[in-house]
């Protein structure tokens, strides 16, 4: 227990020195022309960091911390960053939603530990995708994925993940009764997932938002994995090169039938292009050049004067201003996040699977925008988890994450077994 403590104190120390050496890097290289401009986002950081540490360590049992620390070093790093784009300030909005991320982190946690009540919820998990989908559709506009009321803007799309990861995982956390249809014998819960991805892939294709697809569809591709890998599921190498011959000619099917402008973009040599479809690629790489290895400096950044700056090219904009580093450390710290749950042995398959499905959003979605930003490949105009704006991006990374957390700390009590005790605890009491 000592050990433990010592161990949670130190994590503590580095989170509250990290965030200390950051705002240390505001005052002596940022851009400001009062110190009073620092106060406030000194103030909120170092709040955040001290009462969510209080709450999570006395107020909030559990069996590992490692998780709420390292979300919480990310998301007051991302507070900075937000908070100096182009000139020292304090971004309150973007506080306000890394507040609300670590409160869904520990909503979603306490709803993902228990797989038995998860899986009895199956059903209601397609009718929210369902409800989700179809606010898409009558709720949008025309071909939109966002939902305008008044100032603030509500993306459907981005509630779609942790639902369909937990379908992924809830599909395949045991073996089920297979049938056969053609060739294969398929499980019935197998063939739901199917067509609750088709679905989504054609939402999105419908919508023109191609960049949140490969998301969907890492997800889909760890469930496929965890089903093939089931101890019990017996796949031949011939179905398993069919499949794997089948997905890549789909790939190639696709990228053939894309509307023009995303054939625009895999074509595009942007420096040729610099004032056409190549300029905000041009102008992150020219960030990031300008910015070298410990950057401008916090607030001297120019390319925040791009449209997009804080969000798609976010990355870009943390080169220019704080160097590729620093910029290759939030990373680092991001897929720590990911990495530290998934080096536990895992307590269920079902925990597994969701692990695996959160990780693969969470990679392929930040390989997106950097690769992108970088201009290693298309540019998508997804965001990097934690660290761009956005309300409903960062709420959703806040559940990811507490599903993450479950991963590392699950129950395994059926909930009636549950209810039992509890009421047999209160008659002792009572007598």
């Amino acid at each position: 227990m000592f050990h433990n403590k010592l161990r949670y104190g130190n994590i503590s120390i580095l989170v509250l020195l990290t965030h200390l050496v950051m705002l240390a890097a505001v005052l002596f290289r940022g851009n400001y022309e009062d110190i009073r401009d620092i106060v406030p986002l000194t103030i909120a950081v170092f709040s955040l960091d001290i009462v969510y540490m209080i709450v999570i360590r006395f107020f909030y049992k559990q069996m590992t911390y490692t998780t709420d620390y390292l979300l919480l070093l990310i998301l007051n790093c991302s507070v900075i960053f937000q908070s100096c784009f182009g000139g020292i300030g304090f971004a309150s909005k973007h506080y306000i939603t890394c507040v609300a991320a670590l409160v869904c982190c520990q909503i979603m946690f306490l709803l993902t530990r228990n797989h038995l009540r998860v899986l009895a919820m199956k059903q209601y998990l397609y009718l929210v995708l369902g409800a989700l989908i179809l606010a898409i559709l009558f709720l949008t506009g025309s071909r939109s994925m966002w939902i305008n009321i008044g100032p603030i803007s509500i993306q459907p799309s981005e509630f779609m993940k942790p639902v369909f990861v937990l379908l992924c995982a809830t599909s395949i956390m045991e073996q089920h009764p297979k049938k056969k249809v053609l060739m294969f014998h398929v499980s019935r819960e197998m063939i739901a997932l199917t067509i609750a991805f088709f679905v989504i892939f054609v939402l999105q294709w419908w919508c023109r938002d191609l960049g949140s697809l490969p998301t969907f569809a890492a997800a889909y591709g760890c469930a496929i994995l965890c089903r093939i890998c089931y101890p019990k599921a017996k796949f031949s190498k011939g179905t398993l090169l069919f499949l794997c011959a089948l997905g890549v000619c789909a790939v190639a099917m696709l990228a053939a039938a894309a509307p023009g402008y995303v054939q625009a973009r895999l074509s595009v040599d942007i420096w040729e292009d610099t004032y056409g479809d190549g300029w905000q690629q041009c102008q992150a790489l020219m960030a990031i050049a300008e910015g070298a290895l410990f950057g401008k400096g916090p607030g001297y950044g120019k390319l925040i004067q791009v449209p997009a700056a804080d969000t798609d090219i976010v990355f870009s904009t943390i080169c220019e201003e704080w160097g590729f580093f620093v910029a290759l450390l939030i990373i680092f710290f991001v897929v720590s996040l990911l990495i530290l749950p998934m080096i536990n042995k895992p307590r269920s398959y079902f925990h597994a699977t969701m692990v695996m499905g959160v990780a693969a959003v969470f990679i392929v979605q930040m390989g997106l925008n950097i690769f992108g930003s970088c201009n290693l490949i298309p540019f998508t105009g997804v965001t990097i988890p934690f660290i761009s704006q956005g309300g409903s991006s960062m709420v959703v990374c806040g559940m990811l994450t507490g599903m993450l957390k479950a991963g590392q700390s699950p129950v395994f009590r059926r909930p009636d077994v549950q209810r039992q005790l509890n009421a047999q605890r209160r008659k002792e009491g009572a007598a």
